[in-house]
């Protein structure tokens, strides 16, 4: 009986999973699916509001002493790295937006509590892919030091004032912005492809992180023009965030957050 029941618990597993995986419900979005999303996003942000500025004000906290602390360590010249790394993680930090945009749209509502403390149905899987999301960060953090040496050799790190000047006025400083950029580019691709929805997905559904990221990938490239616009709108509003002094986050955080849910419902 109890190998009826194991039998029984494997197939209704592996069906969702294909269920998941099945290509013809990732497909044909239109363009300007993004800004539908960005809608709904903020109809669930002015929905129940208290709870969702709360996150993006815990939010910006986070951010804004990660930045204090470089500086005071001296570690001024990975202030623009861990900017960039910010997007990396970004939707591991966001469960608990997920879990207001599913509880609104089942017609129920979420404490702040319940957001901190989220419980995704795929329980530890989601460490494994906040592991890797947190590696990704790590060695770009480390690649951006690379580029910045083989450019300007050992040299001490001018300070903010300086390496704006050094980037823009000499040949070494665009070669660096060109090769940056490239490189950066590369990281963000592969970090926005396997942790925009599947993040989302461990949430909402039993599957593996492998299988998630790699459904996350298959989502991101079936849908590639609105999913590339997606991806402008988010570098966008983090960008006049950060322009703010990281302020914006309070109301741009959330505002992603949800609206990447109803992107994930979207297209699963």
């Amino acid at each position: 009986m109890a190998q009826d029941d194991n039998s029984a618990r494997y197939l209704s597993e592996v069906s969702g999973i294909e269920e998941t995986l099945n290509p013809k419900r990732q497909r044909h979005l239109p363009v300007g699916a993004p800004f539908d999303w960005l809608r709904q996003g903020w109809r669930d942000l002015v929905t129940q509001p208290l709870p969702s500025l709360t996150y993006g004000l815990v939010v910006f906290i986070l951010a804004l002493a990660a930045i204090v602390t470089l500086f005071r360590s001296g570690l001024d010249y990975l202030v623009f790295p861990v900017m960039a790394g910010l997007l990396i993680v970004a939707p591991l930090f966001a469960a608990g937006l997920y879990v207001k945009s599913r509880a609104l749209a089942d017609g129920g509502h979420v404490t702040l509590r319940e957001m901190l403390g989220v419980r995704p149905l795929a329980g530890k899987q989601v460490f494994f892919t906040g592991m890797v999301l947190c590696m990704l960060m790590l060695v770009w953090m480390r690649a951006a030091v690379i580029i910045y040496a083989l450019f300007f050799g050992v040299n001490p790190f001018p300070g903010l004032d300086g390496i704006v000047s050094l980037l823009l006025t000499t040949p070494e400083g665009w070669g660096m912005l060109v090769v940056g950029f490239a490189v950066g580019a590369l990281f963000a691709g592969f970090a926005f492809a396997i942790g925009v929805f599947s993040i989302p997905m461990l949430l909402d559904q039993r599957v593996d992180a492998f299988t998630a990221m790699g459904v996350s990938t298959a989502m991101v490239w079936n849908n590639l023009r609105p999913m590339l616009v997606w991806g402008a709108i988010v570098m966008v509003l983090f960008v006049a965030s950060v322009l703010t002094g990281f302020i914006g986050l309070i109301v741009v955080f959330p505002l992603l957050g949800h609206a990447t849910w109803h992107a994930y419902t979207a297209v699963r």
